[in-house]
């Protein structure tokens, strides 16, 4: 997954400017980012505060090592069963 540029603290601001009152496209062209990125933004950090921001981005992290660890074991089962020979 490519890495934005902007911090979550930064989008965060983004969006903050925009409820405030300030023209969507005028804060994209100030910040640099598209409309679409924007949209984006706002349809998956809308409503936060950054402490939310951080801990959804844990969590995320975390959700993922679980399953990196859910698919080895998948793996370590699957092998294990060809080796005796069980079937399915």
């Amino acid at each position: 997954m490519k890495k934005s540029r902007f911090s979550e603290e930064q989008i965060i601001g983004f969006l903050r400017q925009a409820e405030a009152g300030m023209v969507i496209p005028e804060l994209c062209r100030s910040g640099g980012f598209s409309q679409a990125t924007f949209y984006k933004w706002r349809a998956k950090y809308g409503g936060m505060q950054v402490s939310d921001a951080q801990r959804l981005r844990e969590l995320e992290s975390e959700n993922a090592k679980l399953k990196r660890l859910l698919a080895e074991a998948h793996l370590d089962i699957h092998a294990l069963k060809s080796v005796f020979g069980v079937k399915r």
